[in-house]
């Protein structure tokens, strides 16, 4: 429970909010399924090919991998990956470093597609997008895998293991959109592990969702070949990528990857005309450097504009970096206010429920137009994009 306010011992409608924030955790795939732990069935960790796997059914492994177009022969049964900038080269047998995509015979497979491992319906804040429909519901969905192999992975558990390791779920994206629609949600997210390496049914979904008016939502690191990436853009209704820091070696380090492509792919969604936010988690003595961060920021502001979300996230001790502590508010305070002076618009505070920085002003009459605490909108004052006091439209995708 939350601590009393002094003086009067009571609880105010705040510190309620604060305590469901906190107490209620993620909705499991079997929950969202409505199925039981029970219900899970083992087996062996490398399954059998499965000609008809039931839809909702779970196992350990995958279902009926499927070619993908993202690969390129390159001699002696090889074949190269093109999806993301690590262009993993397999041999026959081999897996790539996301380890969901495979070398069979010389035909690259996808080992993720119709096999979501996490499927849950979350606010629309949580994704985190803040100038999409405030206060809807998305369903959100993930695969294992991931391509980067960040120090600071959140989801290391589902991120960073193979299919053999987890339980996942048959839901092809038929499935996936009847699911969407009996739970009523406005969106599909693709978030909380990797979208990039279940790319393929990534793809197939968003074009269904987008024929039975569904949006399609994808929160990424952002680690993708501009190929594949245009191919999808028209079918992705807004992105938030994840801008982990603004020094190459610190993305050689501690990410796995490089800078150079993020920054490519956030210029792509530019272009592609995708509503796009940032997260950019502000990690202690790792990259809360201030100069550096205030590069990070004119960078936006002159090759996306002043008018692009950006969300600071605060960092909590976990998976390689536990031995740091909490990220200051004060941390977040400057930089929030380095961000504001160098002239971006829509500056965010996240995971310090309460903080004023959840909320949207109006860029031009100063009000409160959206107020948040956590995933919860508590005051929306805006008409059809546009700023209720002034008139001023707001960027962003709000019907």
């Amino acid at each position: 429970m939350p601590d009393k306010k002094p003086g009067n011992g009571k609880l105010t409608r705040r510190d309620l909010l604060k305590a469901a924030l906190f107490g209620a955790g993620s909705i499991t795939l079997g929950s969202a399924l409505g199925c039981s732990p029970e219900a899970l069935e083992e087996v062996p960790s490398t399954p059998p090919d499965v000609s008809q796997p039931i839809p909702g059914a779970s196992q350990r492994g995958w279902y009926q991998p499927k070619p993908s177009i993202w690969f390129e022969e390159i001699g002696n049964n090889t074949v190269r990956c093109m999806l993301c900038p690590q262009a993993c080269e397999l041999e026959d047998g081999e897996r790539s470093l996301c380890r969901v995509r495979e070398n069979r015979d010389g035909v690259g497979y996808t080992l993720s597609h119709g096999n979501p491992t996490l499927v849950q319906e979350d606010p629309i804040e949580r994704a985190p997008f803040y100038h999409v429909m405030p206060a809807s519901r998305v369903l959100s969905l993930s695969t294992v895998g991931c391509n980067l192999a960040c120090h600071f992975c959140e989801v290391w558990d589902m991120a960073l293991v193979a299919p053999e390791e987890v339980h996942a779920y048959h839901m092809p994206p038929e499935e996936i959109i009847a699911h969407a629609q009996a739970a009523g949600v406005s969106a599909i997210g693709y978030a909380f592990g990797e979208p990039v390496v279940f790319y393929e049914y990534m793809l197939d979904i968003a074009r269904l969702a987008h024929q039975n008016g569904l949006l399609n939502l994808v929160h990424s690191a952002g680690y993708i070949e501009p190929e594949p990436l245009r191919a999808l853009c028209p079918y992705i209704d807004a992105a938030n990528i994840d801008l982990k820091g603004f020094e190459p070696a610190f993305y050689r380090d501690l990410v796995g990857g490089e800078l150079d492509p993020v920054l490519r792919t956030l210029e792509i969604l530019q272009e592609e005309d995708v509503h796009t936010e940032i997260t950019h988690l502000v990690i202690p003595t790792i990259n809360d450097d201030r100069d550096v961060f205030r590069e990070m920021c004119n960078w936006i502001l002159d090759t996306l504009g002043p008018d692009i979300p950006l969300h600071l996230s605060r960092f909590y001790p976990l998976y390689k970096l536990s031995a740091l502590p909490r990220t200051p508010v004060s941390t977040l305070d400057e930089t929030r206010q380095i961000a504001q002076d160098v002239g971006l618009k829509f500056v965010y505070v996240a995971k310090v429920v309460g903080h004023e920085g959840e909320n949207t002003f109006c860029p031009n009459c100063g009000e409160e137009i959206i107020r948040r605490l956590g995933f919860v909108v508590d005051v929306l004052e805006m008409v059809d994009g546009q700023c209720q006091f002034c008139g001023t439209a707001i960027p962003g995708k709000w019907a």
